[in-house]
Formats: structure tokens, sequence, C-alpha cells
């Protein structure tokens, strides 16, 4: 059980409608939609805090295994000097993936969850508080690896970005409707790697259209920096119209 949101293995849902009547599945209701509201108080809180400090802030969301932070440092090291950036790094445990970020010369905060399976708008809140963000135009937070949970929970972000790799399957969009209905862009990773896996990239992609008809698609490769430059042009637009 997640000790943040209280989620069960095989039970859990955020949409209630299913739950109904009293006594335990109505107290379960009630807990869940206050952490839930109570959630949602601190991210616009957190949001109002990157309006006023014009900061383009992106939830990165993905299984494990996803290349996420590959990803991430490749846009870093790519992006150095054009952007001033920071990094949230959300882990249950170890610090692994806040070393290479910080390798990249980026400002970067760990957050260490334990058995919590998401980050939620009140720890970003914390974290940013590491940061000069009068200095910053672009915060980026890794989630932690997991396509349920970070689903339900609104950071302060502006959008949020799901990293797929074509080694997991191209129904995952379809398995996990509520995260790619929640991402407003995924980025299709590993696509060097499609000689050597079964894998259907036109369907992948018509599965995450058919859960989210308006979700921007980029296939990239975060180790060769195949179709890295588009994603980069989307950052630029993004991060031009938060600034104004």
């Amino acid at each position: 059980m997640c000790t943040t949101c209280g989620c069960e293995t095989d039970t859990h849902h955020h949409d209630h409608h299913h739950l109904h009547g009293e006594g335990k599945n109505a107290r379960k209701i009630a807990v869940e939609l206050d952490i839930l509201s109570r959630n949602n108080r601190f991210a616009a809180e957190n949001r109002a805090l990157f309006a006023a400090k014009g900061i383009f802030a992106l939830n990165l969301v993905s299984s494990p295994g996803s290349g996420k932070t590959t990803t991430l440092e490749r846009t870093l090291k790519d992006l150095a000097g054009r952007y001033r950036c920071a990094v949230i790094e959300g882990d249950q445990q170890t610090d692994n993936d806040a070393v290479r970020i910080a390798a990249t010369g980026v400002p970067v905060k760990q957050i260490n969850t334990g058995a919590g399976c998401h980050l939620d708008a009140h720890m970003v809140g914390h974290a940013v508080e590491e940061f000069d963000l009068a200095a910053l135009d672009l915060l980026l937070v890794e989630n932690v690896g997991n396509l349920v949970c970070p689903a339900s929970f609104d950071l302060g972000e502006h959008h949020k970005v799901v990293v797929l790799s074509v080694t997991e399957g191209e129904d995952k969009p379809l398995k996990y409707p509520n995260m790619f209905h929640a991402a407003d862009v995924m980025l299709l990773n590993k696509v060097d790697l499609l000689p050597y896996v079964d894998f259907d990239v036109e369907k992948c992609k018509e599965m995450a259209r058919r859960v989210s008809p308006d979700i921007t698609i980029y296939e990239i490769s975060s180790r060769t920096g195949e179709g890295m430059d588009a994603w980069y042009g989307w950052l630029a637009g993004r991060i031009a119209a938060v600034k104004g």
C-alpha cells in the first residue's frame, strides 16, 4: 500500500464513481478526496509561483526503465547555455539519478518518497525553495517511475510529459489510460532499437490518440539524439510563451 495516497496494489482507483454506500468504502472515498483536494491546493500555489517567476514547469512521468533520466540528461546538455534549468528528482530510494543530473551542471534537488509511489505538490513546493527561482526558465520534475498514481497528482506543472520506450510494448496507452490522458506530450523513446524489437510505432501512436486525441508525440532516441530537435522546438515555443 502506498503510504501517501493509500492506493492498494490491485484495488486502487482515483475515479470513485464505482464506489458507493457507507462504511469502509465511504471512508475510503472521503480520505482519498481529501488527499487530492489538499494536493490541488498546493498545486495551485505552485502554479501561481511559477507564473510569477516566469518559469515553465514540466512533470516527466513513465514506468521504470523508459529512459526518462537519460532523456533528461541529454536535454539538459543540449540546451546548456540556452535556458536556465533546474531539476527535481523523485525516487523511492537512492540519489543515483540526482547524481547523474548534477553532473550536467544543473541545480538538482532529490526527493525520496520511501514507500510512496509518486511526488505530490507539497513535496515540490518545498523542493523549489532550494532554487533561485528568479534565475530559472525551465523546471523539470522527474517523477517516481510509475504509470498509475502520478497521473492523479497535479504538481502545479504546465504539462505532464510521458516517456514510453519501444521496449515496453505498444499497448501501454490502453493499459494505463489515465496517465496518457493526463499527458499533453508523449516521447516515444529508444527508437534506435526498433530494428531489434517487435514494436508497431503507428499502432502505439493510434492507441495513445485513442485515449488522448490531442496528445503531441515525438519519436526520439535519447542515446543517439534522433528526433530530439523536434522536442527542443516544442520546449522553446512553450518557454517563450510563458516568458511573454
